[in-house]
Formats: C-alpha cells, structure tokens, sequence
C-alpha cells in the first residue's frame, strides 16, 4: 500500500508543531546562540538533524537522553554509533576520573598504552596498533601509508562508501567516472588524480580498474552504511582481497560502522585478515579515539620503507593523538564493555527489533526491507536486498524519512536522523524497543 503524499505533508507539518510544543526550553537557548555560534550550530554535521532547532541535551545515561524541557528519549541513535555500547559506561567513566588527576596529555606513553595494545589484539586479532583521534584520521593516515609502501598513487573505494572526512574518499560513480562529490565545501582540486570508484560487489569492474591503474590499496567497509545498507554478496569480500593482493596492491577494512557486527568487528567474524583496520568512534565508549592496525606482513614492508625515508614532516599524526585520556577509557572500553556477553544482549535486541519492524511493513503491505548487522538496523523504504551504491542512493526517501525520524522523536524514540539507522546497545532495554516498534506502526498508520 503506498504512502498517501497527502496525508505525508500534514503530518510533517502537524509533526513540526508538535516539537515546537514540546521543546521551549530549547528554542529559546538556541534563539540566543543565533550570534554564537555559526548557524546556530557549533558543528556543520549537526544540520543533518531535520528539525526546527536542536533539542539541548541535560543528560545521556545508558539507553535514555534527557533535554532541558525534560523530554526523555530511547536513543537508538548512540551517537551515530559513538556510544552503540550505551552512554556513560561505569567502567569507562570510573577509569576517566582516576586518570583526570594523572595528566590529559603529555606525549608520553603511559603504561596503559602497553595494556591498550594487548587488549587491541585479544579483541580484534594480531595487528601492530596507532593510535589516532578520529577514523577520519586513522584512514587518513593508512591511506598516506600504503602509498607509500606501494609505491602507487591511488586508491579505490566503492561507491556510497562512507570513510569520514577524509579528501581522498570524498568521490563517486558518475556514469563510469570518478568525479568529485556533489556538494562540497571549498574544494579546489581533482580527486580522481588519487582515487577510483567501483560499484560495491563488482568485482570485474574493480579488476579493470586495476588493470588500467597502479593501485596502491582498496579501502572499504565491509558492508556500505552510508545511504541505504548494503551486503557484501557471498564471498565477495574474500575474493576482494585475493584480487587486492594478486595486483600488489593492500586492502584496508573500515570498521568503524561494522563493529556492531559481533565481537573483534565483521573481519574477525568472518576470518577476513586485512592488511589494515580501522576503528572509530565506540572504541572508547565516545572518548575522541581512533585505532588503526597494521599486519605483521604489511607492518615489515612499512619498517623496511622507513629505512629508506628521507628525513622530514610524515603528515601522520596530530599532537593530542594517543594521550592517556584515550588510552585509560581504551582499556576500559576493551576489557568491561567490550565483551562478548554484552554483544550477545545486543544480537539478541537487534533481532527482535528487526523482526519487529518487518511485522509492521508486512501489515501496512510496504515494498519495504530490513537490514540487520549484529547490532545495526535500518528499515529501507524500498524493495530489496541493495546490491550497490547507486542502488542505496536510488533507494533512499528523504522526506518520507524526515517525516518519520521526526514522528518516532515526538513520541519518545530516537533514531539516526540519515538513512534510518538503529542501534542496539547492552543496556536498551525491551520495552524500548518494543515502543519503538509501536510508534513506527503508529507513524505508518498515519501516513497509508
């Protein structure tokens, strides 16, 4: 049964009032930082939030956020993935303080960093770890590795990927061609001089690609989570890397997104031992942290090229990377939230949403699909499965998504607010998620 386009727009509109009721405390606090923050906003990404005016946060604790006007919402956003073990953890706020009285940052390891590293592989498997402070940093600074161990000037990356801020990747498919993407900021040259773009689960169009260019290393998640999820077809990830390494080239995995997966992320899930890895934003339970893993064969090629480094600047690294701050909540992060009983809690919450969702669709006869990875969970307002980025794109519906991010919101259920995303953290708890499940129905019912 299709959405009414009707009934769509009277109920963004009603949706809107409705926020505005319930949020005074927060228009007027926002209204006063018209002068002071640019936008309104202290950080650009926030406008992706399609709302009058933010809600101002009291609190985050656990599954539940708190604004100023007293409205308590299930997030089910987790910082977009920054807190998808749930907000303030015990362990990790404990461990904060005692290190606040030891020093912040002094560009000297603490004895933490050796703990951080042995528990680095004991989770995700042997690598030889660095340290960043984003993984927008983390694939920045691999990407500049590999090239140079390579000794080749491009990358490729699969379109609708998803890699942070980072230049290199910031491209997509355009009629067979690299091209910039659309809309961004100051940006005064040609990306396509260092990187390439395939469909994601193609691997004839990657291996022409390799035969036309000198490739230093392919850089992809393990499953497309920008715009629509989108699965790896069988074996292809593992057939990815076979290709990768029959053109002499290196494969890094983006885990940053996939680490809902399981327990060590989706590579260690499915044996697929990457050249390099990198993980973000929950690593330390939302302390600015970032790690990137270098294999033992890759780790020996990068030591034999530093021996032939001439000397100066490296571009990899920022002063306030691998500070104790980072490696105090680390470790806490690895050895009391990171574990498989809480990933167990999660799986088990993330398929009983799934199932959940798809009982609604099903009853409002929607060519809608759900798309589960361990902890992850978005319901797509298309037919599926995806099979690619230009798949994702087509599927994605805007303003139907505004309109139903912002419906959930008004009655107490907080999602992702691109791409409906969900996660599932050790403390959401089935009621929430049940609720959820209950709006979204309602939200539907009010749209068909």
């Amino acid at each position: 049964m299709p959405i009414n386009k009707f009934k769509l727009k009277t109920f963004h509109e009603h949706q809107l009032n409705v926020y505005t009721r319930k949020h005074p405390s927060s228009q007027k606090n926002i209204i006063n930082t018209s002068n002071l923050f640019f936008n309104k906003i202290p950080m650009n990404w926030l406008s992706d939030w399609s709302l009058p005016y933010l809600p101002i946060i009291k609190s985050a604790i656990g599954s539940i956020i708190k604004d100023i006007d007293g409205n308590l919402l299930d997030d089910f956003c987790l910082g977009d993935t920054a807190s998808m073990f749930g907000h303030s953890p015990k362990a990790v706020s404990i461990a904060l303080q005692k290190q606040s009285t030891k020093g912040f940052s002094y560009m000297l390891p603490p004895m933490e960093a050796v703990n951080a590293a042995i528990n680095l592989n004991r989770v995700f498997g042997q690598y030889q770890w660095q340290i960043a402070n984003t993984a927008s940093d983390a694939n920045r600074f691999a990407i500049r590795v590999v090239r140079a161990v390579a000794r080749k000037s491009k990358i490729l990356v699969f379109n609708g990927c998803y890699h942070g801020a980072v230049d290199d990747t910031l491209v997509e498919l355009k009629r067979n061609k690299t091209i910039n993407a659309k809309g961004l900021t100051g940006q005064v040259y040609d990306l396509s001089k260092g990187t390439v773009v395939a469909e994601f689960n193609n691997l004839n169009q990657v291996e022409s690609l390799f035969k036309k260019y000198n490739i230093a290393a392919v850089l992809t998640e393990p499953v497309l989570t920008n715009c629509c999820m989108v699965l790896p077809e069988k074996k292809f990830l593992e057939q990815l890397i076979k290709l990768t390494h029959k053109y002499n080239a290196y494969f890094i995995l983006d885990e940053t997104h996939t680490i809902s997966s399981g327990y060590g992320g989706y590579g260690r899930q499915n044996n697929l031992n990457p050249d390099l890895i990198v993980i973000g934003k929950c690593i330390a339970s939302g302390i600015a942290t970032a790690v990137w893993g270098m294999s033992d064969r890759f780790s020996r090629r990068y030591l034999n090229y530093l021996k032939t480094k001439k000397e100066g600047r490296s571009g990899i690294g920022t002063t306030l990377s691998a500070n104790p701050i980072q490696f105090t909540c680390l470790n806490a992060t690895l050895t009391k939230v990171i574990t498989k009983l809480n990933y167990k809690k999660m799986e088990r919450g993330a398929k009983k949403l799934e199932l959940g969702l798809n009982k609604v669709i099903q009853k409002h006869e929607l060519n809608w699909h759900v798309v589960r990875v361990g902890a992850r969970v978005e319901f797509i307002c298309s037919p599926g499965p995806l099979k690619n980025g230009s798949e994702a794109l087509k599927a994605h519906k805007p303003k139907l998504e505004r309109a139903i991010h912002l419906g959930l919101l008004n009655r107490g259920s907080l999602i992702a607010p691109f791409h409906n995303m969900m996660l599932i953290s050790p403390v959401t708890y089935d009621k929430q998620i049940n609720k959820l499940v209950k709006n979204f129905d309602d939200v539907l019912q009010q749209l068909i």
